[in-house]
């Protein structure tokens, strides 16, 4: 299973997020959804808003569970850390 982490470019909680989840040595990728266009962009945002019925970010992955935010105790407990 991949770790996702659903990201704003410019948002600070998902660029702590990022540094986080680097400082733990966890694989991730990274979709940076405003940075995306037409048709993909609607295709991630319409992703982000299926797993957590809101499109608040950052939004963290894994299997067919989801943390909205940045918060270091529920990502943990996500990855079984």
């Amino acid at each position: 299973m991949e770790v996702r982490l659903y990201s704003l470019s410019t948002c600070s909680y998902c660029r702590m997020a990022k540094r986080w989840l680097d400082d733990q040595g966890v694989g991730y990728k990274v979709i940076e959804v405003d940075l995306l266009e037409g048709e993909e962009r609607q295709d991630e945002i319409a992703k982000v808003k299926g797993l957590t019925s809101s499109t608040v970010f950052p939004v963290i992955t894994f299997g067919d569970e989801a943390v909205v935010g940045f918060n270091k105790p529920a990502i943990s407990k996500l990855l079984g850390m």
